[in-house]
């Protein structure tokens, strides 16, 4: 992405959040839940944006039963609740009603951590990134959100 498509986008409105490619080729990023920060693989083929059931009293999560089962790379048909109405923060991004799919990301931090990777707290999916407009430079290793 050149310098002028870079500018041309923050000139959009748009902020720009750095990402950080972990050794599994993940990009990882900071997010805020709740006011608290945590560290969120950011995964374009995710429908949902998920946070592990470990960490609900942590992001201060309403947690509520919900009949979807999750499924991802690994596993399939886990239990899941739902969390509505949380404040999510990226960068200087900022949505206030965001729904969080929780479910046990036991797998994803034992396969991270296995590939000598930082365990996260999460995922964020494509309903934040739809909601965002977001943008991915791959090659700098930005992510553009607008505001």
């Amino acid at each position: 992405m050149t310098d002028s498509l870079q500018q041309f986008l923050l000139n959009k409105d748009y902020i720009k959040v750095k990402l950080k490619l972990a050794k599994t080729n993940h990009f990882e990023i900071k997010a805020t839940i709740n006011g608290v920060e945590g560290l969120f693989i950011l995964d374009t083929g995710a429908s949902s944006s998920c946070v592990g059931f470990d960490a609900i009293e942590t992001f201060k999560l309403n947690a509520e039963d919900s009949k979807i089962k999750a499924a991802g790379a690994g596993d399939s048909n886990m239990e899941t609740q739902i969390s509505n109405k949380n404040i999510v923060k990226i960068g200087k991004w900022q949505d206030p009603k965001i729904v969080l799919v929780l479910f046990n990301l036991t797998h994803v931090n034992t396969a991270l951590i296995n590939h000598n990777s930082r365990p996260v707290d999460g995922i964020i999916g494509a309903d934040i990134l739809i909601k965002a407009k977001a943008i991915i430079d791959y090659e700098k290793r930005y992510l553009y959100l607008k505001k």
